[in-house]
């Protein structure tokens, strides 16, 4: 028996040591610290790893956990939740196509058919620096009718 669980020891162990060289090859832990310190926050960080962003899963998820958002309001919700878009360059056009293309891809964002009534829009725009670009959208009216979200940190009075 004690030759099975030492096999299984060794697989978690390979799997953490590959978790450490694949996806925390930029971390970096003080060297001052003790051993058992320095594997402390490399434990948290592989027991809950499927929270983070990583190459093969680009947005992190913390699975089981699903976030409603709830408006304040009833419908048919007021013209400013239906912005239209801003203008924007070809540049940042092609910019945009592309972050969508992937947000779809994700599962993030799903396309609009032409007939379909959406009640809530938002505009975003491209932020462009060193040839990297970076969507950002304009949720400051959606936010004022939003019931707020006290997850994870409960108030303390």
């Amino acid at each position: 028996m004690p030759k099975q669980i030492s096999v299984i020891y060794s697989v978690k162990n390979s799997h953490k040591e590959e978790f450490v060289a694949n996806q925390l090859v930029e971390a970096q832990i003080n060297p001052s610290l003790s051993p058992k310190m320095r594997h402390e926050p490399i434990d948290v960080l592989y027991k809950y790893n499927n929270a983070f962003a990583s190459d093969n899963e680009p947005l992190g998820a913390i699975k089981g956990h699903e976030v409603d958002i709830t408006l304040n309001i009833d419908r048919p919700y007021p013209p400013v939740l239906r912005r239209p878009a801003y203008p924007a360059s070809p540049r940042a056009r092609e910019a945009l196509e592309k972050h969508f293309q992937r947000l779809i891809q994700l599962g993030v964002l799903r396309k609009v058919g032409h007939n379909e009534e959406v009640e809530v829009t938002t505009p975003v725009i491209i932020a462009l620096h060193n040839d990297k670009s970076r969507m950002v959208g304009d949720f400051r009216e959606l936010i004022t009718y939003t019931v707020p979200d006290r997850y994870p940190i409960p108030r303390i009075e």
